[in-house]
């Protein structure tokens, strides 16, 4: 059993911040930092799976997500944080000092920073991984720049997907919404505004079979599931918006959660319901979602939490 006084269970934008921040306050915090192998919970996050950065302050020519994440992490290095490549697998938040282990491996902490993230729900299509990246996004906000002038598609019904659509048409010439039923799930105000908008053409009752192109998106296999008909959308950008999910199975029954699984912080501060235990980046944020507001929270983070310590006299 090792003792650190602060033990950072992930390691995206949020995760390495706050390695950053708690290890400049001499802090030594112990990063678990997530296995390569896993898809929920690998080292760097989200911004591992992401081609090219554009919209992160400070690379005004860009960055590739996997070094945007090596550079934070060389960060926290620098100023005395250790790295775990492995999966947390059982916590135990109830007592002080607090308990986290990998496999059979006990790990104590006197407070604990959790940054498990999120993931988007994906299609489950063998295709996705080759083309995530490239023409094949999770995230309007990011990519959407990239694809001015193109016809594209986004993938879902509810709010998210009307909104990724509605923002998407400022760049593309056509966005197709495509959809597995013949009615959306999403706000009736924002269906209005989808729908009146000249550049979206709903494709209802239809689901995304296949995707085409080897380095690059170059179509949709789509499938009307009423009428069995199968065709190929033109399509050079394809924007999965079926909804998210935070890593948070770890923590069930011990830190306060929404019913979508989201962390519950305190309003204006990373603070969990149990004391000592702090959340940061999407696995708390359903809102933006975003590699810059991920690494903000982090370093709230890691201030509430070297306050906390200080306050308990064990700093």
């Amino acid at each position: 059993m090792s003792h650190h006084r602060v033990v950072i269970i992930g390691s995206g934008p949020a995760g390495l911040t706050a390695a950053i921040y708690t290890a400049r306050a001499s802090l030594a915090p112990l990063v678990i930092e997530g296995e390569p192998s896993s898809t929920s919970d690998q080292p760097g996050g989200q911004l591992m799976l992401t081609t090219e950065v554009e919209n992160f302050p400070g690379f005004p020519e860009g960055i590739m997500g996997p070094e945007l994440m090596l550079r934070m992490r060389e960060q926290a290095v620098r100023f005395g944080a250790e790295f775990l490549t492995a999966k947390a697998t059982k916590v135990d938040l109830s007592s002080s000092p607090r308990r986290v282990w990998v496999r059979d491996t006990e790990y104590t902490a006197d407070a604990v920073i959790v940054s498990t993230g999120a993931q988007s729900l994906m299609l489950g299509l063998d295709a996705e991984t080759r083309l995530l990246g490239h023409g094949l996004s999770t995230c309007a906000t990011c990519d959407g720049f990239f694809f001015r002038g193109q016809e594209i598609a986004v993938v879902g019904g509810g709010d998210s997907a009307i909104e990724e659509a509605t923002f998407l048409t400022k760049f593309a010439s056509k966005v197709t919404l495509i959809h597995r039923r013949d009615t959306l799930r999403a706000s009736k105000i924002m269906q209005d505004r989808a729908l009146s908008n000249p550049k979206i053409e709903p494709l209802w009752n239809t689901v995304v079979d296949d995707l085409l192109g080897t380095d690059r998106l170059e179509g949709a296999v789509v499938r009307n599931v009423v009428t069995g008909a199968v065709s190929t959308l033109p399509v050079t950008g394809l924007f999965v918006a079926i909804g998210h999910r935070p890593n948070t199975d770890l923590f069930k029954g011990i830190l306060d959660m929404e019913d979508s699984g989201y962390l519950v912080t305190r309003p204006g501060s990373s603070h969990t319901n149990v004391d000592g235990v702090f959340a940061c980046g999407d696995v708390q944020d359903h809102t933006y979602r975003q590699a810059i507001t991920a690494a903000g929270s982090g370093c709230m983070a890691a201030i509430d939490c070297e306050r906390w310590l200080e306050a308990h006299g064990s700093h």
